[in-house]
């Protein structure tokens, strides 16, 4: 690395104090530079293809398409793109998921500002970084059971407070097969009642309160 190549990075966070304090972080190493900065996943997306930053520095959680389908929309098109994400989500299934996606690297936003950069550049240079507490969440997921694209379903509207029968009428399936997807998504949680399911969906990630649709 030289100061006459510096390392491009795109910044998508979707809270201008944030992007601002990492520009900052960024703009101050040598031999690095933001090329780029997105507030939603569209424009992620967008400037990542005009722009083809070496590193993009993508959240989780944005308004409209989160980081996860972005970096899957990314990657399709261009597959060699590097993707730190840096995110305040830690659960297994975020993790695994955006892994899954493309990321070659998975941080937490109290990260310190040295290991941030450390991993902005061992990116670059084509490593993974993955903490050790990072792997020990991706390990968990591996091993658990997965749940089916309907229990998710299920599971997403538990998570809401809806009732079996809303649940049914609003997946459009009778109550019984209601019934037979809660029981099979807390046999695999491995939890005794539609609470601890809520619970245990919100601290693993399986589900989010502020987000939509489940992205798979």
């Amino acid at each position: 690395m030289t100061e006459a190549s510096p390392i491009d990075v795109l910044i998508a966070d979707d809270h201008p104090v944030v992007r601002m304090g990492l520009a900052a972080v960024v703009g101050d190493r040598s031999g690095m530079r933001v090329v780029a900065e997105a507030a939603t996943g569209d424009e992620a997306v967008g400037l990542a293809l005009r722009h083809r930053p070496d590193v993009l520095l993508m959240d989780l959680r944005m308004p409209g398409m989160g980081g996860v389908e972005a970096i899957r929309r990314i990657r399709s098109v261009w597959p060699g793109a590097r993707v730190v994400v840096l995110t305040t989500y830690d659960g297994d299934e975020d993790v695994y998921r955006a892994l899954q996606a493309g990321a070659r690297a998975y941080l937490l936003k109290d990260t310190p500002r040295a290991e941030l950069l450390d991993a902005i550049e061992a990116v670059h240079r084509g490593q993974q970084r993955i903490p050790p507490a990072v792997a020990a969440k991706l390990a968990e997921r591996v091993t658990a059971p997965a749940l089916t694209e309907r229990e998710l379903d299920v599971l997403r509207l538990i998570v809401a407070g809806r009732s079996n029968k809303e649940i049914g009428a609003a997946l459009h399936i009778g109550e019984g097969t209601v019934k037979f997807h809660v029981n099979n998504l807390l046999a695999k949680l491995g939890v005794g009642d539609r609470t601890r399911a809520a619970t245990t969906a919100l601290r693993r990630g399986l589900v989010h309160p502020d987000e939509g649709p489940i992205e798979r």
